[in-house]
């Protein structure tokens, strides 16, 4: 490889920080031919780990730097790996990249970090013709070589002196270099912790504003819900003002409703009284009016056989007397029938007025038990006219006169011929009628709503 390949690491460290014994070159000439190839020879000790970037260069002597390379070659890695054994190494370079003047040179082994680990002794790219020389000196010249060869006797004895000096200096700066780069080392650490513990404690202070922002959030709804509870506080003694009131109405809605089944229970024993009343009215007019029917058939036949009195003998011909006393009797049965029939409609206006005036309380105590139907309180079940009652309407009222032959609907006022069979009579009326399943009592369906709070009033219980 050469020097028109990829460039290699180099760096700026100093002379004094190299550590030229780590690589030791082997065979080096004095002198190399110019426009020939030149192999370079050279060990890598144990204080090396060669790595893929190392290098070897030419540079001129007296360079300052590693980026003062003439040419170079990539240093091959040994073949079996660094062992804890020397290993011999070679490289060789081509004459075209070789330079072209007679300047002292030198090999030196970069590793890839661009440290001088190796360096050699100074050579020339020129021919070697000292072997043809003769050199003729004089004694004083002699004299004055030996005193030159003693002064850079003397002077080399003074430089390995001072190398070594600086060879113990460049180990104590190595030391204190190390040291440094720990030192950076851990001031970089630092400034990376440094800059962790900024961005925490940067999240931290958001975070902390955050949690400020919401605290207030936090109080500001807590003040809310305190000024809400109390607000619902207020609500629920004002609502326990209204419910005391309301269960008090209740109460007096109770009471009231107590009395009203009071009057409808007395009510109705007074209707159920003129009921009977009003049943043995009918019995006493049912048999007035038989006996009446009697008697006038009699007299029918007694004025039928009266022209015929002639024919008869005296003792059988009734007399004026028998006659005067029968109409007389005749006009007591009708003035009688007269008086019946007035206590009659008495009695049926008497029972209309009762049968208004229970529906009246009806309608209002089904009102009461819907008002108090939210308070779940059992009510009893409100007393319905019985069978026998008002419930059928009277069946002789009316402007028509009764007749025993024809039987009229007490619903529909519909007329039903004796013929009619009794069944189908009482089939037609039920079907005015309603029946309560729990309690067997009808009622008419013209009055559903009347059913409807009784069957109510079964349920509240």
């Amino acid at each position: 490889m050469d020097e028109t390949s990829d460039e290699p690491p180099t760096s700026a460290v100093l002379l004094d920080n190299c550590h030229f014994s780590q690589v030791i070159f082997n065979d080096v000439e004095k002198f190399y031919i110019p426009g020939a190839d030149v192999t370079c020879y050279y060990t890598l000790t144990q204080n090396i780990v060669p790595r893929g970037k190392d290098w070897v260069g030419i540079f001129r002597v007296g360079w300052k730097t590693t980026r003062e390379y003439c040419t170079f070659m990539w240093a091959p890695l040994p073949s079996n790996g660094h062992s804890a054994t020397s290993a011999q190494q070679q490289i060789q370079f081509k004459a075209y990249y070789l330079p072209k003047d007679d300047e002292y040179y030198q090999f030196c082994y970069i590793d890839q970090d661009g440290v001088v680990r190796g360096a050699s002794v100074p050579f020339q790219f020129r021919a070697d013709t000292e072997d043809d020389i003769l050199v003729v000196t004089t004694q004083g010249e002699v004299e004055e070589v030996q005193l030159q060869n003693k002064n850079l006797h003397k002077e080399n004895e003074e430089l390995k002196a001072n190398c070594a000096s600086l060879q113990k200096q460049n180990s104590d700066l190595q030391e204190k270099v190390n040291k440094a780069q720990e030192l950076q080392n851990s001031l970089e650490s630092l400034r990376s912790n440094a800059e962790k513990l900024e961005l925490e404690l940067n999240s931290l202070k958001k975070e902390n504003k955050h949690l400020k922002e919401l605290d207030d959030c936090r109080e500001a709804e807590l003040h809310q819900l305190k000024e809400q509870i109390q607000n619902v506080t207020s609500d629920k003694k004002c609502l326990e003002s209204r419910l005391r009131a309301a269960l008090d109405h209740m109460d007096q809605l109770q009471s009231r409703v107590s009395n009203y089944e009071k009057e409808v229970e007395n009510l109705s024993r007074v209707g159920h009284d003129k009921t009977e009343q009003l049943e043995s009215l009918k019995e006493e007019n049912r048999q007035l009016l038989m006996a009446k029917a009697q008697q006038l058939q009699g007299l029918e036949l007694s004025l039928v056989y009266l022209p015929f009195s002639h024919d008869l003998p005296n003792n059988t011909l009734p007399s004026q007397q028998q006659n005067r006393d029968l109409m007389k009797e005749l006009e007591e049965q009708k003035r009688l029938f007269q008086v019946l029939q007035a206590k009659k409609n008495e009695a049926d206006e008497e029972n209309q007025k009762l049968r208004a005036e229970n529906d009246g309380l009806l309608r209002h105590l089904s009102q009461a038990a819907e008002v108090s139907s939210s308070s779940a309180v059992s009510q009893a079940p409100v007393p319905a006219p019985e069978a026998g009652g008002l419930l059928f309407g009277n069946p002789y009222g009316g402007e028509s006169a009764w007749s025993p032959s024809l039987r009229k609907c007490p619903m529909c006022d519909e007329v039903f011929p004796e013929e009619i069979e009794t069944s189908q009579y009482e089939a037609h009326v039920q079907s005015h009628l309603l029946e309560c399943p729990f309690c067997s009592e009808t009622f008419e369906k013209s009055n559903k709503q009347v059913y409807d709070d009784h069957l109510f009033c079964h349920n509240l219980e």
